[in-house]
């Protein structure tokens, strides 16, 4: 019997063997023909294999190419059901771990170039320069945005998505257009489009069943006081970067006038890169406080004061070469101290993350390059694409979590002979063969160095070593049948 290791225990709860990955992200999915779930297991399958790739060279042929397009066309197939085994993964995922998990919200856009964008929608609209007049010119960008919210642990591991939303604009209305007419806190949120944030954030919430463990963590768009009464009746933490300077108390003073009175609770040193990429030192100063926040004016009959804490992180002197950071955060957890304040500022940090997995997307998976014509078809694709990209963030951020795990975690017995064969240890061989070791190689595979002084593996050589070992796996079970 195996002596068990918190390093073994995370990886082995934070997923399975690549042989058997896929079937793990499908098996809860329920499509309203049985054929259609072994295409889209094979179609998913495919794409792991031949990341960034396009359906005709992942399909190889006209046949599976041809059934890849009526699949992702098919009526009776959306975004809900190819990632509803995904999600129902995580949810495992996430319930084989213990403590906290940040559950990272953001938007992202997909552009596309269409004559017609009557088909797909339009996301914003943009200056294009100027005509013979002087005149400004505007066109509308023809694509699909996303909202999703990626789960976290604290450090660092993405265990998978629970929430994903697509829309698009048939027509674009600009928020300066709208404010001539409408004061936006009058509105009700179900009416907006911010609506979103609400509902991924209940959707994620019941999705993991276990609200006290979840914190979820948004950037300034998501500063909408509906958002934050919602997390309360769901018994759920956030942690917010806020724009808005809200009423306070009794209404007579707003927030930030609230935290000047409030003294320093310390300094804290960080370190950041400045504007050319070099290393540079910041001190920010550290002040929080629990404050009476009040609703919008317009809403105040409708939602309740809130006793929140508000976090100013702010930098002690201006910088010469990037913008001085200043982040005012807000959360319902308790913060009592100065290291539960850094503590909470580097939650928030961890919402890069999933700007990471949008980068994975994007030029990775390249969703932006798909020639589909509509935006149910463009929408199903970008389902199946999330699900391989989480897959390289993973494998990406394992190998950093959990190095010192056995390979099998992540690698199957195959997959580790060949790394074997194909990649040899640099120097001396090692003689405890871990999964750090074997996702170096991989990455090798990639275009990887490894140099001493090079960084950790990022997403890109992973992505481009594991479908460099997909071809070699397949070439060396050709040579099996062969050979007998």
């Amino acid at each position: 019997m195996q002596t068990a290791t918190p390093a073994r225990d995370e990886a082995c709860a934070f997923g399975g063997k690549i042989e058997t990955w896929v079937e793990d992200e499908c098996t809860a999915c329920v499509f309203k023909d049985l054929r259609l779930k072994r295409r889209f297991v094979a179609l998913l399958s495919s794409i792991a294999r031949t990341i960034g790739g396009s359906i005709p060279f992942v399909c190889q042929d006209w046949a599976n190419t041809k059934a890849a397009y009526r699949f992702l066309s098919n009526g009776r197939v959306s975004e809900a059901d190819i990632l509803a085994g995904h999600f129902n993964a995580t949810r495992d995922r996430f319930a084989a771990t213990d403590g906290l998990a940040l559950i990272l919200h953001d938007t992202t856009e997909f552009s596309y170039q269409r004559e017609n964008t009557d088909a797909i929608g339009v996301t914003k609209a943009i200056n294009s320069g100027r005509d013979k007049a002087g005149r400004l010119r505007e066109h509308t960008v023809c694509g699909i945005l996303m909202h999703s919210s990626l789960v976290v642990t604290l450090s660092g591991l993405p265990l998978g998505l629970a929430a994903i939303k697509f829309w698009t604009r048939k027509k674009f209305k600009g928020t300066r257009a709208l404010k001539r007419k409408v004061n936006p806190t009058r509105v009700p949120i179900e009416e907006k489009e911010s609506y979103r944030w609400l509902e991924n954030v209940r959707q994620s919430t019941d999705l993991l069943a276990d609200p006290e463990r979840c914190v979820h963590i948004g950037d300034r768009e998501s500063d909408i006081y509906e958002l934050f009464c919602a997390a309360q009746d769901a018994g759920t933490h956030f942690l917010v970067r806020t724009c808005v300077d809200r009423l306070a108390d009794d209404g007579t003073r707003t927030v930030s006038a609230a935290m000047k009175e409030v003294r320093l609770k310390g300094i804290h040193r960080i370190e950041v890169r400045d504007d050319k990429g070099e290393l540079d030192v910041a001190d920010l100063e550290i002040r929080y406080a629990r404050i009476r926040v009040l609703p919008p004016i317009g809403k105040q009959k409708r939602y309740p004061a809130l006793d929140l804490v508000v976090i100013h992180a702010c930098e002690r002197s201006e910088p010469k070469n990037r913008r001085a950071i200043n982040w005012k955060l807000l959360t319902n957890m308790p913060v009592s101290s100065r290291k539960e304040a850094i503590e909470k500022l580097d939650w928030y940090a961890m919402r890069w993350k999933i700007e990471t997995f949008h980068k994975i997307l994007k030029s990775g998976c390249r969703a932006e390059d798909a020639r589909l014509r509509t935006a149910e078809r463009l929408t199903n694709l970008i389902a199946l694409y999330s699900i391989v990209s989480w897959r390289v963030f993973w494998i990406t951020m394992l190998a950093r979590v959990a190095p010192q795990a056995p390979a099998t975690a992540a690698l199957s017995e195959l997959e580790i002979q060949l790394l074997e064969t194909m990649v040899k240890d640099a120097g001396r061989p090692l003689r405890r063969k871990t999964l750090g070791s074997y996702l170096i190689k991989l990455a090798r595979l990639g275009g990887y160095l490894a140099r001493a002084s090079d960084p950790p593996p990022g997403n890109m050589v992973i992505w481009r070593g594991l479908s460099r070992l997909a071809d070699i796996q397949l070439g060396a079970a050709i040579a099996a049948q062969n050979c007998g």
